[in-house]
């Protein structure tokens, strides 16, 4: 990633930043997106340790004008963008999908899909003009299997795998790659919110339960999503386009617990 220029949305959170940290460490000079202003700035000082340049912006990636506007300011800045790490996302409230409240719905399609979308939108024309790129985008083991009490989450992380193939056999002809990650159970705090919700607030229990849901019985670390996906965001993934690679420690490999 030397000389290369990225771009993390979602970046002052758990998986955002330790990817952030990843493209840092191999070279890469980075944009950080998020929209909470005071954990962004917070955030920039750890990844700019590293020795890279480091911007960031504030920004709503489910609004259009956000989502231009922070590319407008990387190609200000840097002049290009070589990897687009398109992460932002939230978890949501739990509930039975007949149950489930409208808006709350819209509000997750709207960060977890839409902003998906719009990151597509407005980078991949960059990424086409420049003969070259590559994206990441992120999914969830949720974007595979079904998780009761999470229609939309669930709805929306599916819609993220679909936009990755559909994007991939567009511009992959055009020297531009679309791949995904699909974390599994990762120690952030997302997942913690999670937990409180569905082990009546005892996060200790629901990580040890959730654990085992993955063959390596445990959760996993922000560090380990942001590995794969530095490598899917590098030359050293070249031939890989249109992919979904799940990060779960084996959840998906099989049926268990």
């Amino acid at each position: 990633m030397q000389a290369k220029v990225a771009i993390v949305t979602g970046g002052a959170g758990m998986i955002g930043h330790a990817t952030a940290e990843c493209l840092a460490a191999a070279g890469a000079d980075v944009m950080l997106v998020d929209i909470n202003a005071a954990a962004l700035a917070e955030k920039r000082d750890a990844v700019a340790a590293r020795g890279v340049h480091v911007e960031t912006f504030v920004a709503d990636v489910s609004k259009a004008g956000d989502v231009a506007a922070y590319v407008a300011r990387a190609l200000a800045v840097f002049g290009r963008i070589d990897a687009f790490f398109n992460n932002a996302g939230i978890e949501g409230k739990l509930g039975p999908t007949h149950e489930y409240d409208e808006d709350e719905f819209d509000r997750i399609i709207a960060v977890n899909l839409k902003g998906v979308f719009l990151g597509l939108r407005h980078v991949l024309p960059v990424m086409l003009r420049q003969g070259c790129g590559a994206v990441v985008n992120t999914g969830s083991i949720a974007s595979e299997r079904g998780l009761a009490g999470a229609c939309a989450y669930n709805a929306s992380k599916h819609g993220v795998i679909g936009l990755t193939r559909t994007a991939a056999s567009e511009v992959g002809p055009h020297g531009v790659r679309v791949n995904a990650v699909m974390p599994g159970v990762i120690d952030t705090p997302l997942l913690e919110a999670m937990l409180r919700m569905m082990f009546d607030g005892d996060v200790p229990a629901g990580k040890r339960a959730l654990g085992r849901v993955a063959t390596l019985d445990r959760i996993g670390t922000p560090a380990e999503v942001g590995e794969v996906a530095t490598f899917l965001l590098s030359d050293a993934s070249s031939f890989v386009n249109g992919a979904a690679w799940a990060v779960d420690g084996g959840a998906l490999s099989t049926i268990r617990h």
